[in-house]
């Protein structure tokens, strides 16, 4: 099997980054939609929305 090397959090130089998928309005799926750090003290992401790209916002949990 082979194994993906992940990037290591710049932020925090502790955690690594890790994607996330999502769907889009049309249930099209988006890949690597964000990336998050694995240290939960670090809170460090990077997203794309509607095609513009954002990072330091903070992580909540979807009610969906």
């Amino acid at each position: 099997m082979e194994q993906i090397q992940l990037p290591e959090c710049l932020k925090c130089s502790t955690g690594v980054l890790v994607p996330l998928s999502d769907y889009g309005r049309d249930g099209a799926s988006i890949l690597y939609k964000a990336w998050v750090c694995t240290n939960p003290d670090c809170g460090f992401n990077i997203r794309i929305d509607n095609g513009e790209v954002s990072f330091g916002k903070s992580i909540t949990t979807s009610g969906k």
